[in-house]
């Protein structure tokens, strides 16, 4: 089968096509024919090498969509479009191929509403956004705050909450064009920083109040200011740093709000957590209520050039490779 493999961890230039054997069912795997691959901030991280428990050479991708070939048994038949997400392209060969044999818990079947593009790069951003707002108490008529409204994460997490009856769901961007897509796409709770602060555009929506809930994607300075827009009693939830590793944080922004700060990691969580955010996720994806966004596809072959197109370019919408 073909694959595109990181012979090692130097750069976009370390992705190589290669032939490699077609992987066999075993151990209650089933094998999937990848139709569609996510492409991922992850992927460049390990292709980077600055994620040093992964070892070259590696078939990257750990999210992407296909058809059931051998192994799925009745909960997943031959010939059922499904979706997964999990430690592939980490610590396994992952989707950046034409086959993975997948953990059948990894599994979801696709909704028929839903193409295979889309459903590729829906799994990390909707479970994540599921399991930290479940994790942070979330229940209608919170608000919630998750910014960068062109990432996968903060996408997510705003149409989630908006679709779970948030009475806020905010989020921000520093790209003044961005923003304006965003309030085209239907995303009335943007706040555009090229414009005003973030904190000032919570208080503008909230009438002073704040966020109850953060769900941070980006870690860096932006962190920062999304504590201080807390309530009183929220929480925030932090979870990446394309936006940079390091912050100085005000802890008065906590201890005086009574305000709480943790982590989260998608692949840490217990299985019955992913159980319950598939049942929720997917009636709402039936029912339109939250919808994935695409920015761009591109064949598996340009798979470097679709890693730059997602870290340099800064899309709005995922980024996802077409097998």
């Amino acid at each position: 089968m073909r694959a595109m493999r990181a012979e090692q961890f130097s750069g976009y230039e370390a992705l190589k096509l290669v032939e490699l054997p077609k992987p066999a069912v075993s151990d209650g795997k089933v094998l999937v024919r990848i139709t569609a691959a996510g492409v991922t901030p992850l992927d460049h991280t390990i292709l980077s090498g600055k994620f040093p428990i992964s070892k070259a050479p590696l078939v990257l991708g750990n999210e992407g969509a296909g058809v059931v070939e051998e192994g799925g048994g009745a909960d997943f038949p031959v010939g059922s479009r499904v979706m997964f997400i999990g430690a592939y392209g980490v610590f396994e060969d992952g989707t950046y191929s034409e086959w993975v044999a997948v953990r059948k818990e990894n599994l979801c079947l696709i909704p028929d509403g839903v193409d295979d593009v889309s459903a590729a790069g829906l799994p990390a951003a909707y479970l994540t956004a599921h399991m930290t707002l479940s994790l942070a108490g979330f229940q209608a008529g919170k608000t919630v705050l998750a910014p960068a409204i062109g990432g996968s994460v903060g996408n997510a997490v705003t149409q989630l909450a908006r679709a779970l009856g948030a009475k806020h769901a905010i989020s921000s961007t520093m790209n003044h064009e961005k923003a304006q897509q965003a309030k085209a796409l239907g995303f009335n709770e943007v706040i555009d920083t090229s414009l005003e602060k973030l904190g000032d555009g919570v208080r503008r929506i909230t009438s002073g109040y704040g966020a109850d809930i953060v769900i941070d994607g980006i870690g860096g300075e932006v962190l920062s200011e999304a504590l201080g827009v807390l309530a009183v009693g929220g929480s925030l939830t932090t979870l990446g740093y394309s936006a940079g590793r390091k912050t100085t944080i005000d802890v008065t922004d906590l201890i005086w709000k009574r305000a709480s700060i943790k982590s989260f990691s998608l692949f840490a969580q217990p299985q019955i957590l992913w159980d319950e955010a598939w049942k929720a996720i997917v009636p709402l994806l039936n029912s339109g209520a939250i919808k994935p966004i695409v920015a761009k596809t591109f064949p598996l072959t340009e798979a470097a050039d679709a890693l730059r197109y997602l870290i340099e370019g800064r899309p709005f919408g995922r980024v996802v490779l077409t097998v």
